[in-house]
């Protein structure tokens, strides 16, 4: 009510038919009863309309698809204050060098300013919930920045593989190096690049961004490896990302066993030592950072979708 007091309109997306029920009891024959849409539906299935701020105590286990939902809207709202599992929140914040610094902070910050606003405490909730919440703002950037969004998360996908590792180390993986070849030859025969090049990036590409899992799966390598070529079952996990060129057998190995060229490794080490980048580790690195480095490789010609 207190919304609707405030604002000249309010909409609102619930699922549960007895809140929809709840909701329409209490503004009827009220003041605020044509100020108030309900939307009853899922909030990731439905198409939202226009709305300027959003404000949401949201399942915590959507928590990624629906921020990049929310993201991808066009046009682009003004803010969204939400209430987040506290670690979901804290890794949206992240900054370089921090410990919880991932893939999800990287592509939520590409795209929007957040700000982590107060810790709420499990104890202020009746029944207490096992974890603390948080609330974040989030203020989308305007223009969202000119890339290619599928590249942009292939990049970073792979990059986030092994985030305390040096770039030299992870573009040395053997599977990296078939996909980003595969990319290569494509993008030649189709002479300069028509598909896919284009730097808008379609709005539909950002939702993507948080599929599903991501944000659990975003750390996998805890942190303390040593720098050197992995083997193949550690680089296979970023196939997809870079491209999804060719296809995987049984047990993760590469069916085929196609060869990197000498001239294609020599490309990509040249686009990381040339650069100063070959040392870097993601984990570390800013979003101008990741920005620079996908376009010294578009520049080569290499792609990463």
């Amino acid at each position: 009510m207190k919304l609707l007091e405030k604002a000249k309109k309010v909409i609102v997306v619930e699922l549960d038919p007895r809140m929809v029920l709840e909701l329409q009891r209490r503004v009827q024959g009220t003041p605020y009863a044509n100020n108030l849409q309900i939307i009853h539906g899922d909030f990731m299935r439905v198409e939202l309309p226009y709305f300027d701020l959003c404000v949401a105590n949201i399942p915590y286990n959507i928590s990624s698809p629906l921020t990049f939902k929310l993201l991808a809207h066009r046009p682009a709202f003004r803010a969204a204050v939400i209430m987040y599992q506290h670690e979901f929140a804290m890794r949206l914040v992240a900054k370089p060098g921090e410990p919880l610094y991932s893939r999800l902070a990287v592509n939520t910050q590409l795209l929007a300013r957040v700000s982590h606003l107060l810790k709420v405490g499990k104890n202020n909730f009746r029944p207490p919930p096992k974890v603390d919440s948080s609330v974040v703002r989030i203020e989308p950037r305007h223009p969202p920045p000119p890339v290619n969004f599928l590249e942009w998360d292939g990049l970073v996908r792979l990059c986030f593989s092994r985030k305390n590792k040096t770039l030299g180390a992870i573009f040395k993986q053997p599977n990296t190096l078939q996909a980003l070849e595969s990319n290569y030859r494509t993008y030649q025969a189709l002479a300069a690049g028509a598909a896919g090049a284009g730097p808008s990036g379609a709005t539909a590409s950002i939702a993507t961004l948080g599929g599903a899992g991501d944000d659990d799966a975003m750390d996998a390598d805890g942190g303390e490896e040593e720098d050197g070529v992995e083997g193949e079952e550690d680089a296979m996990a970023v196939d997809g990302a870079a491209g999804g060129a060719g296809g995987k057998a049984a047990g993760g190995r590469r069916r085929g066993g196609a060869r990197v060229s000498q001239e294609f490794k020599d490309l990509v080490v040249k686009v990381l030592t040339d650069n100063g980048l070959d040392t870097n580790r993601s984990s570390k690195m800013s979003q101008e950072e990741f920005l620079a480095l996908l376009a010294l490789f578009n520049a080569a010609g290499i792609h990463f979708a």
